[in-house]
């Protein structure tokens, strides 16, 4: 046991006895996880190969232990592992004892940074560590090493939790025009946008775990797309300056960033008149804005108690988004000019437009022999009735994270994005009426809103009556 007082420029905020939790620990695992340079960078559909490093990469790893069952929660700096989920997981859990399903990686979705892994399907490609590259194995072997890591360094622990905002740094990135259709990322101050369809959603929260005799951790949640620099250099974007901002501002705390819902938002700023930075410094000022929301309630945040660790995965079935037989000819007409020559004039359509039209063509080549339906995973980590860990397996629109936060029957749940599989955009129902850039290229039917956001909660609902 330990006094703790807590004080701000203000005065005294509050006096608490910490007593770590009972039964509960956690440990911290960090590796890095960068790439040679000449890999291939993976977010555009143009090659670029790194020729320099802007920051490391790294995978973060936080181990939580009831003494009964165990689990582990990895945030990685890569744009997603498509089918390698499954091989890594299988891999984690040989080399540290735990459960597959105990297993959680999820991806910050860095746009300057590798990908892994050319299939869709989840679970399938790369069968055995002969079939991946030497990139693939280098990094299978240290996400095992960061969840062992993790594992070593249990300790007792306390939680508490806090929200904050961020604001004026994540934008909706689809648009209706005046004309009635739906463009993503039109360009600053056209003319011709009517507005954005929907609202970002700003909200920070911060899980604050203090640990006996160890360094504390900060889990901070916040979400947008991490596409802010461009170029040829590998870098882990906005999130790799929110760990380092607030590791610099409070020694012995340890950060980790887990990227939400941001399959529609990113860093632009449509209007011409927007005051906000633009190029490079995006990447610094969204990183220090995100942590000093967090650091601003880490001295406030409220005391949780802790309980037993739960964890799971529920399979969702959902309707692929299958071409018309009359379609085929031209999908396959357009890839094989992109696939070519990716700048071929005779692909219709200018910058998003173009774009939006391969990804449909894509879609519908990778749909031609089916299947009709995809089952994928639900993931889900807890801890009591206080801290929920919740696994999209994509790129799930804003909504799905304000839902299953709303819904859940948990203290605090922290949606997070490209978890334990990647089937690419994972876009509300309404967008598939609307059309658009991640609507055409989406696997997937109307529905798709349903079936996931029910089956998280269902899920959490479940876990939750089981930790009591």
């Amino acid at each position: 046991m330990a006094m703790n007082t807590i004080m701000t420029l203000a005065g005294v905020c509050a006096v608490t006895t910490t007593v770590f939790a009972e039964g509960l620990k956690v440990g911290f695992g960090r590796v890095d996880v960068t790439p040679p340079l000449g890999t291939g960078l993976t977010g555009y559909p143009n090659e670029r190969l790194a020729d320099g490093i802007l920051d490391p990469l790294e995978a973060n790893a936080v181990a939580f232990s009831d003494g009964e069952k165990s689990a582990v929660v990895i945030s990685i700096d890569i744009i997603n592992l498509r089918a390698y989920f499954g091989l890594y997981r299988e891999e984690i859990a040989k080399a540290t004892g735990l459960d597959k399903d105990a297993v959680f990686l999820a991806c910050t979705h860095t746009h300057t940074g590798p990908g892994l892994g050319g299939k869709w399907v989840y679970g399938q490609i790369a069968e055995n560590r002969d079939q991946m590259s030497l990139y693939g194995n280098f990094l299978g072997t240290r996400l095992a090493d960061a969840a062992k890591i993790a594992l070593n360094d249990l300790a007792p622990a306390k939680l508490a939790i806090g929200r904050s905002e961020a604001k004026n740094i994540s934008f909706i990135r689809r648009y209706r025009m005046k004309d009635g259709k739906v463009r993503t990322n039109p360009g600053r101050g056209n003319p011709d946008i009517a507005g954005p369809i929907g609202s970002p959603d700003e909200e920070v929260q911060l899980i604050r775990i203090d640990r006996e005799g160890r360094d504390a951790i900060a889990l901070v949640n916040f979400q947008c797309h991490p596409d802010t620099i461009g170029g040829t250099k590998i870098s882990a974007d906005w999130p790799r300056v929110v760990r380092d901002t607030f590791e610099r501002a409070i020694d012995g705390v340890k950060c980790v960033l887990i990227n939400g819902a941001q399959g529609d938002t990113n860093h632009i700023c449509t209007d011409k008149d927007h005051k906000g930075p633009r190029g490079k410094i995006v990447y610094w000022h969204m990183g220090r804005v995100v942590a000093g929301a967090a650091l601003g309630i880490w001295d406030s945040c409220r005391p949780v108690a802790a309980g037993k660790v739960g964890f799971g995965i529920a399979m969702a079935r959902v309707a692929t988004n299958r071409a018309k037989p009359e379609e085929l000819a031209e999908a396959h007409r357009l890839m094989n000019l992109f696939n070519a020559n990716k700048k071929d004039p005779a692909i219709p359509g200018a910058g998003m437009e173009r774009v939006t039209n391969i990804a449909e063509a894509r879609r519908m080549v990778s749909l031609e022999k089916g299947p009709d339906v995809f089952e994928f995973p639900l993931s889900a980590v807890t801890v009591g009735d206080a801290i929920a860990f919740v696994g999209f397996p994509g790129e799930p629109f804003t909504a799905y994270g304000v839902a299953v936060k709303k819904g859940s029957p948990y203290k605090m749940t922290v949606p997070a994005c490209i978890v334990n599989g990647n089937f690419g955009y994972l876009p509300v129902d309404e967008s598939f009426r609307e059309g658009g850039y991640e609507a055409r290229g989406s696997l997937f039917k109307e529905g798709i809103e349903t079936a996931i956001i029910g089956g998280h909660l269902n899920q959490l609902g479940k876990l939750r009556g089981e930790s009591r």
